[in-house]
């Protein structure tokens, strides 16, 4: 609301916050000169140069307590975690405690306790009232659990969650085994995020065959139109590495080896996790730290004849 009048005490820049700093088209309609003011202490808004206000009694959407400190700060919030596509509710339901004591942590009656454990059995029961909610909740628990157990970083949690989620509004889970699409949307989020896993380390930790894992990957993919790229061979190289124990230098002589079997057409429809094990298994050849063909083999996932053959392959081409 426009007002006429002219504020006769003015606040100090230092109590105000000069909006058109961030919007320079902002500025005073009557004198259209002057730098518009938001000013903490009258809750107005006014021009700098002739004082006309141009709105008042301003909403302070800010916490009422002030925190020094970031332990200060998370003593004092009164919210929740933030919403989340992790959960089945989105982290928005409620939560009874597990532990049968008040606020100060004294015990509760025995009559108080059986309350509380009804509480508990209610919650649990609305958590997930139909099928689709129970379908969910089930599902993320699993990819949370095969995610924790391949050691993929929240960011792929949240794309599978995502991900399980359009395949569940759009029917696409009846007929299919939960665990198998679960493991499945993992994989796809492996995939779409760059993070170099591949369907045999999901598979490992999943409770189903690859067989459905594969059927139920390719039809998500084909029915959500998911454009997933193939792994990079070099992107398995640091984790493979890790595995054996190999030194830096070898990680990047097996990294050049790899960009040159790649110039050379050597990486069409190979498995990228078995072209960088070759890679390791030649860049360490004839070194202290040499590891046998088994032990590449199983920090790939991969079969010994595999790194065998690619080890052939590079070694034919570059000659190494």
């Amino acid at each position: 609301m426009l007002h006429s009048s002219i504020h006769s005490d003015q606040p100090s820049i230092d109590e105000t916050t000069r909006r058109n700093e961030t919007n320079p088209e902002e500025t005073c309609p009557e004198c259209g000169t002057g730098v518009l003011i938001e000013s903490s202490i009258t809750a107005e808004v006014l021009c700098d140069e002739c004082g006309l206000i141009i709105e008042e009694g301003l909403i302070d959407r800010g916490p009422e307590w002030r925190a020094f400190d970031q332990k200060g700060w998370e003593q004092r919030t009164r919210v929740g975690a933030p919403r989340t596509e992790m959960l089945h509710d989105h982290g928005l339901g409620t939560r009874v405690g597990w532990r049968d004591e008040d606020a100060s942590g004294q015990s509760l009656s025995a009559e108080k306790a059986h309350r509380m454990h009804r509480l508990r059995t209610w919650e649990k029961r609305v958590r997930a009232n139909d099928a689709k909610e129970r379908n969910l909740q089930f599902a993320l628990g699993e990819i949370d659990r095969m995610a924790s157990a391949i050691d993929v970083p929240v960011s792929v949690r949240k794309t599978a969650a995502v991900i399980y989620r359009r395949a569940l509004g759009d029917d696409l889970i009846r007929g299919r085994s939960i665990e198998g699409v679960a493991t499945a949307v993992l994989y796809a989020a492996c995939r779409q995020d760059g993070i170099p896993r591949s369907l045999d380390d999901v598979i490992a930790v999943s409770r189903v065959d690859k067989t459905e894992v594969g059927r139920a990957h390719r039809y998500l993919c084909s029915e959500l139109g998911l454009e997933l790229l193939p792994f990079e061979p070099a992107a398995f190289v640091p984790q493979i590495a890790s595995k054996l124990g190999l030194s830096q230098d070898a990680q990047r002589e097996a990294i050049e080896i790899v960009g040159a079997a790649g110039e050379k057409g050597l990486h069409s429809g190979k498995a990228p996790a078995g072209l960088a094990g070759a890679a390791l298994y030649a860049a360490s050849r004839g070194s202290s730290e040499e590891p046998t063909q088994r032990e590449v083999a199983d920090s790939a996932s991969v079969t010994e004849a595999t790194i065998r053959n690619r080890y052939r392959e590079q070694k034919g081409e570059l000659g190494f």
